[in-house]
């Protein structure tokens, strides 16, 4: 049990458990919705507080605005005083001069209307050219469609034709049939567009293999294209379908046996096929420089690759030109090393030949001076032994020999008898 006491009264109660929370639960509300009143209050003030800053904000941005647009108000006005100011004025010029101005007005509409009819004339004229112009575009629009259809009509003869002819066919004779169809096509025109190309069956097989036609083609003894042909055909009972892509290996063998620079796959293989069935296929991706045709493109393919190698000869040719000129440079410049070589050895041998003859020179002339010394010793011996002899006399010879000089005197006595 709790005690409660009145505040009014004082009277002290007791109240049980259950009692006293809900006297707790109900101060508790009472007090919850006094704080939330008077929270409710303080936003409303802080909102109205707010709201009246909001709106001198807004207040005096419209003010400022008001002012702004008046100052600009106030700017057009005075231009459109200006305006009227310099309107005035022209008006005045304009009734002073009256007659001058209907004149230029009159000569300018005089003017205008000849630009106009210039104009009308230039414009009745292009009118004309482009009218000519539509009909001429309309005529060869129709004449490359005609051409166009003309085109696709021969094309579909040929597949039509084509297709009849490999119905026709047995499997036996699909592949040799095949071969001569395109043989037959390229002889219609060998004379007119290759008179001077070779093109005949591949029939050498010492490599274990062969193509079926090999297409060359030379201008001045230079070969500038060479094609290895594979014709591939099948017939549509036959058990067994191949792929193009099952000949590409054995295709591009040939070819680099051969010597060959491109390999043709003239194929009716896969008919169902919008990869082939829609002109030349380049497979260079799989096989470098192969391509896969149907029957109808085999003429135009040789003529695209000749075309091409014909542009491209006259670059070799001047390429050629140039790697001659460095030949020939290069065979200057080993012939100028050679010499140069053989010059300096043969310096260096003449230069210790030389050397060495001037080494014996100098011993001679040493030899020489020591001959020379050794001579003019003897010619001063000699001087003096002649110098020696001339002052030589029997006076002399027998000055301390009495016996001597007796037997001379005994002579020159005889000699006087």
């Amino acid at each position: 049990m709790q005690e409660i006491k009145c505040p009014k009264c004082g009277e002290v109660f007791q109240v049980d458990e259950s009692g006293y929370a809900q006297i707790v639960s109900q101060v508790r509300d009472n007090e919850f919705y006094k704080e939330l009143e008077r929270r409710k209050k303080q936003l409303d003030q802080s909102r109205e507080s707010d709201l009246k800053m909001l709106l001198m904000e807004q207040e005096q941005k419209l003010n400022t605005e008001i002012n702004k647009k008046k100052d600009e108000i106030q700017k057009k006005e005075r231009e459109i005083l200006s305006k009227e100011q310099e309107i005035a004025k022209l008006h005045a010029e304009v009734d002073k001069s009256g007659t001058e101005r209907e004149l230029a007005v009159a000569k300018a509409v005089q003017q205008k209307n000849q630009e106009l009819s210039e104009q009308t004339a230039e414009i009745t004229r292009l009118k004309g050219e482009l009218d000519l112009q539509k009909r001429e575009n309309e005529i060869a629009e129709n004449h490359l469609l005609e051409k166009h259809k003309d085109e696709l009509k021969i094309r579909d003869e040929e597949i039509e034709r084509l297709k009849d002819f490999k119905a026709r066919q047995s499997t036996k004779m699909v592949g040799e049939s095949l071969e001569q169809h395109c043989l037959g096509q390229f002889n219609a025109i060998r004379m007119m567009s290759f008179p001077n190309a070779y093109f005949e069956k591949d029939n050498d097989a010492r490599s274990g293999s062969k193509g079926d036609f090999i297409f060359r083609e030379s201008a001045d003894g230079t070969e500038f294209i060479s094609i290895m042909f594979e014709m591939k055909n099948e017939v549509d009972t036959t058990a067994t379908k191949h792929k193009n892509e099952d000949f590409f290996k054995e295709l591009d063998k040939d070819r680099n046996e051969k010597n060959c620079e491109y390999a043709v796959l003239v194929s009716l293989l896969e008919s169902d096929s919008e990869l082939y069935n829609n002109g030349i296929v380049d497979v260079s991706y799989k096989y470098p420089k192969m391509f896969v045709v149907r029957p109808q493109f085999f003429i135009p393919l040789i003529s695209l690759l000749r075309n091409a190698a014909l542009d491209a000869l006259k670059y070799r040719q001047e390429l050629q030109v140039v790697r001659n000129q460095q030949v020939d440079i290069r065979n200057f410049e080993e012939n100028m090393n050679t010499f140069k070589e053989g010059f300096a050895r043969n310096y260096r041998l003449a230069s210790d030949k030389f050397k060495t003859a001037i080494d014996e020179i100098d011993k001679t002339i040493q030899h020489l001076q020591k001959t020379k010394e050794a001579l003019l010793s003897s010619e001063n011996n000699l001087r003096l032994a002649n110098n020696k002899a001339e002052d030589l006399s029997i006076k002399r010879l027998t000055k301390n020999a009495p016996s001597v000089k007796a037997m001379f005197d005994e002579l020159k006595d005889e000699s006087a008898d």
